[in-house]
């Protein structure tokens, strides 16, 4: 028996050597760091070293220390709130833009609109600011130069704690929207053909195919994403908000990563980073796995 799995395996030496780099890569930057995590229960001192650094007294002192920062709510709340509307406001857009493209009858046309959709994913985030800044700046950008010359006043979108939370979404769904079709996509082509023509020949309509095959045949590609995206709830985009966020700002776009990179690491307080990402990590694995078992229910979940 042990020879036959040893053989079977040694019959699939393609794949797992094309799997290998993949494995090698997660070893290295996921499961060797876990180690660092000793520092966040430690009053690290680079020069000592994770060893012979001492002991923090008592082991939750830098989780308190965080804990009772006088913007300890303001932060948790941003955060959750950015990430929540991200999720809200970014699950349906590139759904609807992969039901589209799934039922346009022109390839050319669906692939010119593809082309261009999923392009801003490969934009960095300081050149999408400098894209906004162009269209929404106060003094010179265009949207409001339309403003002011339909008689109306300039917005401060970018300095505004008005606007700025809209300015992060609509700019993160932008530049997201056409590459999460893609995989909606993905899953559409995996859909049996035959249901739409048995669907056609009964008289539905589009809509109704729509409604009654394609969503359903992308359930659990939804589920997934939606658990996984939860799962992420306290990373709420680090670098869209750290280049693009200022001072005027900070009350409603301030969230956990940018204050510890300014008080933890700017000032080279590594256990209180540790600390804050240890505290994340674990609501992230509580996030998903709640979600997970909650899926469960509805016959979706991911293991």
């Amino acid at each position: 028996m042990e020879h036959a799995y040893w053989r079977r395996v040694w019959s699939f030496r393609a794949f797992y050597l094309m799997l290998l780099p993949g494995v090698v890569y997660y070893i290295i930057y996921k499961y060797v760091p876990i180690y660092g995590l000793i520092i966040a229960f430690k009053d690290y001192d680079i020069l000592e070293g994770i060893v012979n650094s001492p002991w923090a007294d008592p082991w939750y002192k830098h989780f308190q220390e965080f804990y009772e920062s006088p913007y300890f709510s303001q932060l948790l709340g941003n955060t959750v709130l950015i990430s929540l509307y991200k999720i809200i406001f970014g699950m349906i857009p590139p759904i609807a833009l992969a039901i589209l493209l799934n039922e346009c009858r022109y390839k050319w046309l669906k692939s010119i609109v593809q082309t261009l959709s999923y392009m801003p994913h490969f934009l960095s985030w300081v050149i999408i600011y400098g894209i906004l800044v162009v269209l929404l700046s106060e003094n010179s950008g265009i949207v409001n130069r339309w403003i002011m010359e339909a008689g109306g006043e300039s917005i401060p979108f970018l300095s505004s704690t008005d606007w700025f939370r809209s300015v992060l979404v609509g700019s993160d769904i932008w530049q997201n929207m056409g590459w999460g079709a893609i995989i909606y996509l993905a899953a559409m082509a995996g859909i049996d053909p035959t249901l739409y023509e048995a669907a056609r020949v009964d008289g539905a309509s589009r809509m109704r195919m729509i409604w009654h095959i394609t969503l359903p045949g992308i359930r659990n590609v939804i589920v997934l994403l939606l658990i996984l995206r939860l799962g992420q709830m306290l990373d709420a985009g680090f670098d869209q908000i750290y280049i693009m966020y200022n001072v005027h700002v900070y009350p409603v776009a301030d969230i956990l990563d940018t204050w510890v990179f300014r008080t933890g690491l700017e000032q080279w307080n590594f256990s209180l980073a540790s600390a804050v990402g240890l505290f994340k990590s674990l609501i992230g694995l509580v996030l998903v796995l709640g979600s997970n078992k909650l899926a469960r229910r509805w016959g979706e979940s991911i293991w």
